[in-house]
């Protein structure tokens, strides 16, 4: 089982596409105070450059209450449309809905036809493009704790939580198939549940600080913390996540220095909101070139890692 953030199951069904009817336009929905309750003629809709502030609130508030109904979300689950843009594909809109509560959040692209009356949750892929070129920009790996080639061929992206016991099992297996390739890179991201695990940001920040003296004492941390994970404590984390690094080979002073630095935390939230941009909910969830999975799945990685270093057909 997989750790995840507390929304994802308020907002699992969320997943499923939907295509469902919608009953007045988004220009009878903008009227209807001035009309006495009776409902105007539907004008022709605007594109989405000159459509007004009024209309656009109105479309965005009938998405917002569509959803609610349909999913049973109450006032303690918050349901925020983005603003309507022109979708690359019908006479329709997108926009981003964001659904949050406990702490969590998870977004979805939903499409909306411009005259008010159909939606659509999914997404669009171009057949023309690399469907994992902007995915695979978007995790910015740059400053990331990573083995293997700098110019790998495929490149396995792990977004964990140090306090994460799914991605302690996740470990065994990285330690049983990267090693048959020497070849491919592995970047580990931070990605803590700070709402589940109460030291997971504290030993993100200590093992972003051990990177910065040395790439070998932070994989020492790393592979300790997951060893000694059952024994650390929220009372204990803080003397043992330094005392783990310290023996790792950190200098206390400096590892104590960065620490402090509010920068060495901005940086794990940063890593936090790249697994974010590209969907990742729960941990470990690993990237193979952009192919996803979640979970201590060795036979996806397996096949992943396969596929992307055959011969070039």
């Amino acid at each position: 089982m997989t750790e995840t953030l507390p929304i994802r199951a308020a907002l699992g069904t969320l997943a499923f596409a939907i295509m469902m009817t919608i009953s007045a336009t988004p220009a009878a929905l903008a009227q209807n105070a001035g009309t006495n309750g009776k409902s105007a003629p539907a004008a022709a809709p605007k594109p989405a450059s000159a459509l007004a502030p009024q209309t656009e609130a109105a479309l965005q508030k009938k998405i917002e209450n569509y959803l609610r109904n349909i999913y049973a979300w109450g006032d303690d689950i918050n349901v925020k449309p983005g603003p309507l843009t022109p979708a690359p594909m019908g006479d329709m809109y997108q926009t981003t809905v964001v659904v949050s509560a406990q702490g969590g959040s998870d977004s979805a692209l939903i499409f909306v036809s411009k005259d008010g009356r159909y939606i659509l949750r999914g997404e669009l892929d171009d057949l023309n493009a690399d469907p994992f070129a902007d995915l695979i920009e978007q995790m910015h790996l740059n400053g990331a704790a990573s083995r293997g080639p700098a110019d790998a061929k495929v490149v396995v992206v792990e977004f964990g939580d140090l306090e994460c016991p799914v991605c302690r099992q996740l470990e065994p297996i990285l330690q049983q198939v990267l090693p048959q390739y020497p070849q491919v890179r592995f970047v580990f991201k931070d990605f803590p549940l700070e709402s589940v695990h109460p030291w997971a940001m504290q030993a993100a920040v200590l093992g972003h600080c051990a990177l910065q003296q040395n790439s070998d004492v932070f994989w020492k941390y790393h592979d300790t913390v997951y060893e000694e994970q059952d024994q650390i404590t929220p009372q204990t984390a803080s003397d043992r996540l330094m005392e783990i690094a310290t023996a790792a080979g950190a200098d206390a002073g400096k590892l104590k220095t960065c620490a402090d630095d509010p920068k060495s935390t901005d940086f794990v939230r940063a890593s936090i909101q790249d697994g974010t941009t590209v969907g990742v909910t729960a941990t470990p969830t690993v990237f193979v070139n952009g192919r996803k999975f979640v979970g201590p799945n060795a036979n996806a990685l397996q096949q992943y890692i396969t596929y992307d270093l055959r011969p070039t057909k």
